[in-house]
């Protein structure tokens, strides 16, 4: 018993101790207000600056009901099993091997089998035969060694197949991307966009629900007629005769010739992908920046392959690779990257692709999906991040918070170009920030505070 009233004894006096030592910090920062940023803004902590991600999206009302027309008439044999079929290959797809590749390690298998051939037969050898062997087996070998890229190419039945498998999650992605502009940058007012690789023109129904008032002109560019076709029915809400729901919409299968005409706002979702090499692709990154008036996006699938797509097109955009140079605005990031160092991701031991999600519904069925994306914003105009403060960071969330008792795990890519495992609490880093951490979710900023005293040393922050 004695035992006992003794560490309870202990027990109230620490708990005395942490009650003075909280006391005395709040009356510090009631003495000092300006120790206490005020990055709210007079925001509740769920509408923090940061937040940029949605609840489940659904597809406009008249889109959904044009989609199920569509899909009704056509009567695609066996549409659902070749909707995921197709949902799988997107997926899987990698990037075409480029031909110096191929070239090089042709050569180097050729080499090595002639050097065999020699060992084995002397002086007595029919080159002939040899050489005939050696090919056919150095073209088994890149054939069962190397992935064999092939492009897609959209007849009606294929484009209403890729309708039901990626039209809903196409629009949540797009839709998520493009709210990171209007919640970050609200005084932005599109009157123009060039939608590059348009498909069934997901970006346009996007901006519309975004810049419905502003938007006066919308170009959207596909090489292929049947997908232009389709997209045109579901504007119209497939009945031919009917006035398409967005306005002053166009459809073309090649860019807008002059490099002097330029779009407040430039897209392409899930195209890059469609591009077979790599030089075509940075000529098609370079070719949009030019123009773009103000904002670039690009989206593509979260996988590794569409996440080292854009940090392709990125790096060739801040490294100003462009030599037919019309603006001389330079590229600056916007997002999902808080820095332009070398995306820390690509660094490590296996690649992990840095992607985001978005819950939507789909066309049918009542429970919701998420679709992976990742993607890329970049400005000719620098921006501030949210709600700028001196003594305030904002880090990317790049994966879910994980609340506990008292606590948050944050995993976040910081400013300072490196990943961290920050675990937030209200006794090292505030409640603003704490309440901030608990409210946040994959894909939003998190502000943190530098700290400048002595109280935090053992603290790690971006």
């Amino acid at each position: 018993m004695a035992t006992q009233s003794y560490v309870s004894c202990v027990l109230c006096q620490r708990a005395s101790v942490v009650r003075k030592i909280a006391t005395i910090r709040r009356l510090s920062v009631a003495a000092n207000p300006q120790s206490k940023p005020d990055f709210l803004k007079g925001e509740p902590h769920k509408r923090h600056p940061g937040v940029t991600h949605l609840k489940t999206l659904r597809l406009p009302e008249e889109l959904l009901m044009a989609a199920r027309s569509i899909i009704h008439r056509a009567q695609v044999p066996q549409l659902p099993d070749r909707a995921r079929k197709l949902t799988n290959f997107l997926w899987s797809r990698k990037r075409a091997t480029e031909d110096s590749t191929l070239r090089k390690k042709a050569l180097s298998l050729e080499k090595e089998l002639w050097e065999k051939a020699m060992e084995k037969g002397g002086a007595d050898l029919d080159e002939q035969g040899i050489a005939d062997r050696i090919h056919r087996r150095v073209f088994s070998e890149l054939r069962r060694t190397f992935y064999h890229w092939t492009p897609l190419k959209y007849d009606e039945e294929l484009g209403v197949v890729y309708m039901a498998a990626k039209l809903a999650g196409g629009y949540a992605a797009v839709r998520r991307a493009l709210n990171e502009i209007k919640k970050r940058d609200p005084t932005f007012a599109p009157r123009s966009l060039l939608d590059f690789g348009s498909g069934l023109g997901t970006v346009a129904w996007a901006s519309h629900a975004c810049w419905s008032d502003t938007l006066n002109e919308l170009v959207c560019v596909d090489s292929s007629g049947p997908m232009n076709i389709l997209a045109e029915r579901l504007l119209k809400g497939d009945d031919e005769h009917a006035e398409t729901h967005i306005k002053h919409i166009y459809f073309r299968q090649f860019l807008p010739v002059s490099p002097k005409v330029q779009f407040d706002l430039v897209t392409s979702a899930f195209t890059l992908s469609e591009i077979p090499s790599a030089p075509e692709r940075q000529e098609a990154v370079l070719t949009l920046w030019r123009k773009t008036a103000t904002y670039l996006l690009l989206v593509e699938n979260g996988t590794k392959e569409g996440h080292q797509m854009l940090m392709e097109a990125r790096d060739t955009l801040l490294q100003n690779k462009d030599k037919a140079v019309y603006d001389t605005r330079e590229a600056s990031l916007f997002a999902p990257c808080p820095h332009e160092a070398t995306c820390p991701k690509l660094m490590l031991a296996s690649v992990v692709p840095c992607n985001f999600q978005q819950m939507y519904m789909p066309l049918y069925g009542h429970n919701s999906q998420s679709e992976k994306f990742s993607y890329l914003i970049m400005t000719r105009e620098r921006r501030q991040p949210p709600e700028a403060d001196a003594q305030v960071v904002w880090s990317r969330l790049i994966a879910t918070p994980q609340a506990r008792t008292r606590h948050v795990h944050c995993r976040l890519c910081c400013p300072n170009g490196h990943l961290e495992h920050l675990v937030v609490t209200t006794h090292k880093h505030g409640r603003d920030v704490y309440r901030c951490a608990r409210n946040s979710a994959w894909g939003d900023q998190l502000p943190l505070v530098q700290h400048t005293d002595d109280q935090n040393d053992e603290e790690t922050t971006c």
